[in-house]
């Protein structure tokens, strides 16, 4: 019998500041790392993404699509995204959220304060993520990821990253093509190790 969790499905949110670059590109990198190891079971997700002063209605910033180029996803795919404004609904209503820095993790708690215990930067996520025993976890893709945001949240403190700056993926907007590059390759790395954690 299913869980209530693998009912349910599970819903994702990324937060950065525009969500032009950051939180764009981690929502549609993630969204085609999910469906590449998941298979179908990728209807079961729900992925989306705000900015806490976003450019409503903004399409993704060309740099950030350029990255999206090795995986093919930088035309039609991309034209689907538009950019909006961070709202508290959205983060009450999401199963994890996932924020470009400690900051953005910040505004999103004063919006929802309840929202705690789900809410962590990416790169923090990634990193809890890879201390988690597969085993640990339960059969499903969905409840896999229902089960990680609580294993996660009990090794928050515990898996300590070696600098704060460790924690944050740097804003690359209006900056050099290889600062968007760094922060792709930031981003990607985190959302393929959450996503491998899932999918086991």
């Amino acid at each position: 019998m299913a869980s209530d969790d693998d009912l349910r499905g599970f819903r994702l949110l990324f937060v950065c500041t525009g969500n032009v670059c950051r939180s764009a590109f981690a929502e549609l990198i993630t969204a085609h790392l999910l469906a590449e190891r998941v298979g179908s079971e990728v209807r079961r997700f729900q992925l989306g993404s705000a900015g806490t002063q976003a450019m409503v209605g903004e399409p993704i910033q060309p740099d950030a699509r350029r990255e999206l180029a090795p995986w093919k996803l930088d035309g039609a795919y991309a034209d689907r995204f538009s950019a909006r404004q961070l709202t508290a609904a959205m983060i009450e209503q999401a199963d994890v959220v996932l924020t470009a820095t400690p900051e953005h993790r910040a505004a999103a708690l004063t919006l929802c304060p309840q929202a705690l215990a789900k809410t962590f930067t990416l790169r923090e996520f990634a990193r809890l993520a890879a201390a988690v025993e597969p085993q640990e976890l339960p059969a499903t893709p969905v409840e896999r990821a229902h089960a990680l945001v609580a294993r996660a949240r009990s090794l928050r403190g515990k898996v300590r990253a070696a600098s704060p700056a460790d924690d944050a993926i740097v804003d690359p907007m209006g900056r050099s093509a290889k600062v968007h590059r760094q922060a792709a390759t930031l981003i990607t790395d985190a959302t393929r190790t959450i996503v491998e954690t899932i999918a086991l």
